[in-house]
């Protein structure tokens, strides 16, 4: 028995092979009797999928399944109508940290997960706001990384951080990462900072090539709210361009003075896995630890 029927598909727009790789993932769905909604900015370009339903008619779905890499996989969550509904990736990407089924096991994975299979994995999202001048400017959501970071001129910018209210640390650094536990394996990761368990209700803040060799990452609790000030380092903050990336997707150029605000959002990202926990096991085929023993 289904226990997902009504089954939307997107898939990275630049894709190699993209038309046989729909059409295996379409075929698989098909056969299990779930009815297919495809997304047309996605799709539009497949021949394969160009009679079926799209998915702005529908008046809802019980899955977003998302063929390509991590990058997708992301942007796929921001442009979910319902956060509610689970997104279970089809990796055809780099790494594809995210996704939860391989090419080679889209025929049997795809249809024991839309019957019931499987496990919610829910992960936790970033609520990021900005004020400038007592007024919010900015508003939106993350699930891998907030970072705030210098741009154009390889100069170091000061950032006073608080946590909770109470004073952290002015980075003088490159910049600065808010990650979440999902997040640890990306931009955090390659800043120095831990890995950290997915399950764990966490934030890490990780300074960018700070000035001090004493500021470390630091693991902080996931209810703990994050500001920071965007702060002149030296008389020439003008030709220094700060800005403010969401999950290496969505930018927004910061002023000095401006606060950012970043907390846990109240409503997580949703994922369709296997029942077994595969965190360990992507670690060690992803990022090759213990290759060579």
């Amino acid at each position: 028995m289904l226990r997902y029927k009504h089954i939307g598909i997107t898939a990275k727009p630049n894709l190699s092979e993209k038309d046989e790789t729909v059409q295996l993932v379409l075929d698989t769905i098909r056969k299990t009797g779930a009815e297919v909604f495809i997304d047309a900015a996605g799709l539009g370009d497949v021949h394969c999928a160009g009679q079926l339903q799209k998915l702005e008619n529908a008046d809802a779905i019980d899955l977003m399944i998302v063929i390509g890499g991590d990058g997708t996989i992301l942007r796929s969550i921001r442009q979910l109508p319902d956060r509610k509904i689970p997104v279970l990736g089809v990796n055809r990407g780099v790494l594809g940290f995210l996704a939860e089924v391989a090419m080679d096991e889209v025929v049997t994975a795809i249809p024991s997960l839309l019957s019931g299979e499987g496990r919610i994995d829910e992960r936790t999202m970033l609520k990021v706001s900005v004020e400038r001048d007592g007024k919010d400017v900015f508003h939106g959501t993350a699930l891998n990384e907030v970072v705030i970071a210098q741009g154009t001129i390889a100069r170091l910018i000061d950032l006073r951080t608080e946590v909770s209210g109470e004073v952290l640390a002015t980075f003088h650094a490159d910049g600065l990462i808010v990650a979440t536990p999902t997040g640890s394996t990306a931009y955090a990761l390659a800043a120095g900072g831990p890995v950290v368990h997915p399950a764990l209700s966490a934030l890490i803040l990780a300074p960018i090539n700070p000035h001090s060799l004493t500021q470390k990452p630091v693991v902080i609790p996931g209810n703990a709210s994050v500001k920071v000030e965007v702060i002149q380092s030296g008389p020439s903050y003008n030709d220094t361009h700060v800005g403010l990336t969401l999950d290496g997707q969505v930018y927004f150029e910061l002023a000095k003075g401006d606060y950012v605000s970043v907390k846990m959002d109240d409503e997580p990202a949703r994922f369709l896995r296997r029942n077994q926990d595969r965190f360990f096991f992507t670690l060690r085929s992803k990022l090759r630890w213990g290759e060579g023993i």
